[in-house]
């Protein structure tokens, strides 16, 4: 690895051993494509995760934690980074050829892009509709979450905002969102605008730091012109696969952080964009949306 690499690509992990595995030797395969290094930043997994990096992986930089979310996570690796360019990769992912370089390319030629994706594919072969979305604004989310009018209109350009469904999938254009499974950035960007906020336990980073780089006066875009696998939901135990992995009480732990990161960016993004009498009836609607999720989950369990 390069001593002053153009991309620092970090990886953070939790209890995904053998995907992770796939994942960094994906990243080995394609190394050359750019100057880069790579910083595994371990939630205190109990699976041999760092141990198995540690012995077949000797070229990764590893940092280890305790398990405090997805932000802080990924923030521990803040002061290893040496790159001018920062992608944050899920460890359920398989990279493929030219993926690293022509997003690096793409970012280095369009300046007035702050951060993108590439093409994210389950496996499946359907596109992971999470790659692309809009902000959680109270009609996006009223479609999306509670009526689910994008599943019934799926390329409405008023009911299908949320996913872009209107949009070609291989289509590169700005969006409002994109997933932090691949996300790529300038570090400047993100040492300007605080990298992921902390406040944040699990889901909702990822929005919220495309929120602070758009207010920053930079696009985000979906670069569908190469792809990489997306395993997707390992960590949530939405995997059957993998379902083993994550325990009832950790499922639901990370399912009622997600609706806790819904408050959370409506209280700090959108909180002074509406009336009061309308914010206190959206904060009522999200806490009611937790107790549903939580009877949800509680049920599956």
């Amino acid at each position: 690895m390069e001593d002053n690499p153009e991309l620092s690509v970090i990886i953070l992990n939790y209890n995904t051993k053998e995907l992770l595995r796939g994942c960094l030797a994906s990243v080995k395969k394609y190394q050359d494509e750019v100057s880069l290094e790579v910083i595994v930043s371990d939630n205190a997994s109990t699976d041999g995760s760092p141990d198995m990096v540690r012995r077949e992986f000797p070229w990764v930089r590893l940092v280890e934690g305790e398990n405090e979310g997805f932000a802080k996570g990924n923030n521990r690796a803040k002061d290893l980074v040496r790159g001018k360019m920062v992608l944050f990769l899920n460890p359920d992912t398989v990279v493929k050829k030219d993926v690293f370089f022509k997003t690096v390319r793409y970012l280095k030629e369009n300046k007035e892009v702050g951060a993108l994706s590439c093409k994210l594919v389950l496996p499946s072969g359907e596109m992971d509709k999470d790659t692309r979305r809009s902000f959680p604004m109270p009609w996006v989310s009223l479609t999306h979450l509670i009526l689910k009018l994008d599943r019934i209109f799926p390329q409405s350009p008023l009911f299908a905002r949320y996913w872009y469904g209107y949009i070609p999938e291989n289509a590169t254009h700005p969006v409002d969102a994109i997933q932090g499974a691949f996300f790529l950035s300038w570090k400047k960007i993100l040492d300007r605008v605080g990298w992921f906020d902390e406040g944040y336990f699990f889901d909702g980073e990822d929005l919220d730091l495309c929120w602070q780089i758009r207010k920053a006066g930079y696009e985000i875009v979906y670069y569908p012109e190469v792809a990489i696998i997306h395993v997707k939901g390992v960590t949530k135990g939405k995997s059957k696969k993998w379902k083993h992995k994550v325990s009832a009480k950790q499922r639901l732990k990370i399912r009622l952080a997600g609706v806790n990161s819904m408050e959370r960016f409506y209280r700090k993004n959108l909180w002074k964009k509406y009336p009061l009498a309308f914010n206190f009836l959206m904060i009522v609607a999200i806490k009611i949306f937790k107790v549903v999720r939580w009877i949800g989950v509680t049920l599956k369990a």
